[in-house]
């Protein structure tokens, strides 16, 4: 079957075409990655690329507790220590950036972090901190120009000091309502400069990013995750120029010959509705290059059906939590193990590194 054979990824060689999609956990105490995070990731590396959980490029991006960032010396050694451990079983690893933006509490932050956004819109609804418990989300700083163009350096840095510590490349979170998805969708994108208005406008954070990313170390070892027709953290699921804004995205993007794009669909694990168009085929047709799908894949015979529609990778997410042998019980049809979400974000390593 194709999923069990090697893929080029790019320059890359990945023994399958299973891609472990990014999940947060919450185990990185004091926002450092650390041997148990370690643990985790080298049991699951049967995948051919692992796309690490999302990691801030910034003291501002932190949104969750426990999650880790990329933005200090111990930070990118914890993440050097965890891609030996991906690499010694012959599996390639990513690490998303992913800037939290709106999507936070002022007490999930660490000292000197500022909680801000394309505009000042508040999201609705609480976020929980290990502190106060569940809370209402900050309302942001709408950014300037001047903070536009330093966080775009902040994600630029964390790119190269990730890769210089061994790690395979990164993936720019774009998804889900975080802030590079934040810019992109008019619920809260509010701006009249340059960086609002029209989907090209809404597009000019994601592209520059990704621009000067790829510029730094290689198109190569640059991937993207969408999620269109997504609600998740308040986005607006549709609206008028939504297909245009990504046809738009994956154009640009081609010129730069970004690794891959990565569609997240949320309509199981996020409840949005179903895509509206076929936009997958809209962007892979756009692109032209490595397109990662999945959503809702338990069985060989689901991701087979995706590579026969001309999809090149299948993302498989929730099924890793509690199967890190996941690709070898794909192959033999061992039934998976459900996972324990009570303990999905708790800080230890029960829930964690003690499934079968």
């Amino acid at each position: 079957m194709k999923l069990f054979k090697p893929q080029l990824l790019g320059e890359l060689l990945l023994k399958n075409g299973v891609v472990m999609a990014p999940l947060t956990r919450s185990r990185a105490i004091d926002n450092i990655p650390n041997e148990l995070m370690k643990t985790y990731y080298s049991q699951r590396s049967g995948a051919g690329l692992i796309i690490t959980e999302g990691t801030s490029p910034s003291v501002n991006g932190i949104g969750y507790p426990r999650i880790p960032g990329a933005y200090s010396d111990a930070q990118v050694q914890g993440w050097k220590e965890i891609a030996e451990g991906i690499h010694e079983n012959g599996s390639r690893v990513f690490v998303q950036l992913m800037h939290t933006g709106r999507v936070t509490a002022s007490l999930n932050l660490p000292e000197g972090g500022e909680i801000m956004a394309p505009s000042s819109v508040q999201l609705d609804g609480e976020m929980y901190t290990d502190i106060k418990g569940m809370v209402a989300h900050d309302i942001p700083r709408e950014m300037t120009l001047e903070d536009i163009e330093s966080t775009q350096n902040e994600y630029v840095q964390s790119a190269i000091n990730l890769v210089e510590a061994g790690v395979d490349g990164v993936e720019l979170h774009s998804a889900n309502g975080y802030l590079m998805d934040q810019f992109l969708n008019p619920n809260s994108n509010h701006r009249t400069d340059i960086y609002g208005g029209d989907y090209k406008n809404r597009a000019r954070f994601v592209l520059e990013t990704a621009e000067k990313t790829a510029a730094a170390i290689g198109g190569n070892k640059v991937g993207i995750r969408f999620s269109p027709y997504g609600v998740f953290n308040g986005m607006l699921g549709d609206y008028d120029d939504m297909v245009a804004t990504y046809t738009y995205l994956a154009k640009e993007l081609a010129k730069l010959n970004i690794a891959y794009i990565h569609i997240a669909d949320q309509q199981v694990a996020m409840g949005a509705p179903a895509f509206a168009t076929d936009i997958k085929k809209t962007i892979k047709e756009s692109f032209g290059g490595t397109l990662i799908v999945g959503g809702n894949v338990h069985s060989t015979d689901q991701a087979e059906t995706l590579l026969k529609e001309g999809y090149d990778l299948i993302y498989i997410g929730r099924p890793f939590i509690s199967n890190p042998n996941l690709v070898d019980k794909l192959k033999s049809g061992v039934e998976l193990v459900q996972p324990d979400f009570d303990k999905a974000y708790t800080s230890g390593p029960e829930g964690y590194i003690d499934y079968v």
